[in-house]
């Protein structure tokens, strides 16, 4: 088969490792791509968010699958416009997209299947919402309606703080993401993610993982894209797992099915569990980054087999072969990340780490640049390893971080501390 990957980061990296492992492969290109999935495919260029450019690009290099991993092009309908060309894509409709792309969507989809989430409000107006906010008080969370590139929510621990949001989100901060509003209620509990590949009717579970949100040790400090993630997820236990798909996850997809939506392609289940009982916390519609880099390196050749089965509907019929084993990734990030970040700086010692089935670097936000690698994004490689346990991984991967010599870069010591 020759396949395209549309996308730029850590998670088309894995997802790239991964294709490339099976020999039904028999020519990757991904789109941009970036320093290191330039190692192992071929990279083009083009605007991935055009579903005519992506089609034309197809035809003329005669692609017989395509796999998408962000979010902007599946929400741009690119997986329709290769759909009407009768190309076999991975991801969901624009229509089915609107679970990550609509925050208001997804709780009206939640309300009838009756699926466990957040008590929530949808506003337009930045004074109802205000309101909302002094009635319940706080904690409490705020959400841009839509895309906002992982960076729309606001969980507020003090009431200042909400309002301060809502006058953000209402001023423009997050452009069109932020003309409506959703407000939820704060849910305690551990979070953590599970991931679910749906061919509009069949939900497969392909794997657990939890991941590190804050950028500082101890899960301090402000949001990020992903510090780090492992998997599995010793959280989302066997038991918990069934529950959230037979009261979230199945009743979403029958949901959907019966709107003349169905969904096919990754749904990132974010769960919120307490108790022994999972709530929604959000839907994204394709892989998470980081946790794709752990999943894939746990699933290795089979990751195209399986995304193969959903695009084609043939899931009822497919299984996942799991080892009896962990996986770690460790992000390096450019100093000053979250906030304002130096681009450029030379990444050494690459190539001295060992790149196989048990350790590889993701690279996120990197380029070539005479004949030096160079950091470009505020999240740039992702440092991965697989063990036999999760100690193991991690002692894998901490080795490897050890090998980059790049001072301009940080990264969190304590990955994995909750399930550690």
């Amino acid at each position: 088969m020759n396949i395209l990957i549309l996308g730029s980061g850590g998670r088309e990296h894995a997802l790239a490792w991964a294709v490339m492992q099976n020999p039904k492969c028999d020519k990757l290109i991904v789109a941009p791509g970036n320093a290191g999935i330039a190692q192992i495919a071929d990279c083009a260029s083009f605007d991935i968010d055009n579903g005519t450019a992506v089609v034309n690009f197809v035809e003329e290099n005669a692609i017989d699958f395509v796999i998408i991993g962000p979010e902007a092009p599946l929400a741009n309908g690119v997986a329709d416009r290769l759909r009407d060309a009768g190309v076999l894509v991975f991801g969901p409709s624009e229509a089915a997209a609107r679970l990550e792309a609509s925050k208001s969507f997804t709780k009206e989809i939640c309300d009838a299947a009756n699926a466990p989430t957040a008590a929530y409000g949808h506003f337009t107006d930045a004074d109802a919402a205000k309101a909302h906010i002094r009635k319940n008080g706080a904690p409490i969370v705020v959400k841009a309606d839509g895309l906002a590139a992982g960076k729309g929510v606001i969980v507020a621990m003090d009431e200042a703080t909400a309002l301060e949001a809502i006058d953000d989100m209402f001023g423009g901060a997050f452009g069109g993401a932020g003309a409506e509003v959703v407000i939820e209620e704060f849910m305690e509990g551990e979070e953590a993610s599970f991931f679910i590949l749906c061919d509009g009717k069949t939900a497969l579970p392909v794997g657990t993982a939890q991941d590190h949100k804050r950028v500082g040790e101890g899960d301090t400090g402000p949001n990020t894209g992903g510090m780090g993630a492992y998997s599995p997820a010793p959280v989302l236990t066997d038991d918990i797992a069934q529950k959230a798909l037979d009261q979230i996850v199945q009743p979403t997809i029958d949901e959907m099915a019966k709107r003349g939506t169905p969904y096919q392609g990754v749904l990132y289940v974010g769960l919120m569990i307490k108790d022994g009982q999972p709530r929604l916390v959000e839907y994204n519609v394709r892989f998470g980054d980081p946790e794709c880099q752990v999943l894939m390196m746990r699933l290795g050749a089979q990751a195209l087999d399986l995304l193969q089965a959903a695009a084609e509907e043939r899931l009822a019929d497919t299984q996942v072969n799991w080892g009896d084993d962990h996986a770690i990734t460790v992000v390096m990030a450019a100093n000053g990340y979250p906030g304002s970040y130096e681009k450029g700086t030379v990444i050494k010692g690459l190539g001295d780490i060992p790149q196989d089935s048990k350790n590889m670097v993701f690279h996120a936000g990197t380029t070539a640049k005479d004949g030096m690698i160079t950091a470009t994004g505020g999240r740039v490689l992702n440092v991965t390893a697989r063990g036999s346990s999760l100690k193991d991984a991690r002692d894998r991967a901490y080795a490897m971080v050890d090998q980059i010599d790049w001072p301009e870069g940080f990264y969190r010591s304590d990955i994995g501390w909750r399930a550690l």
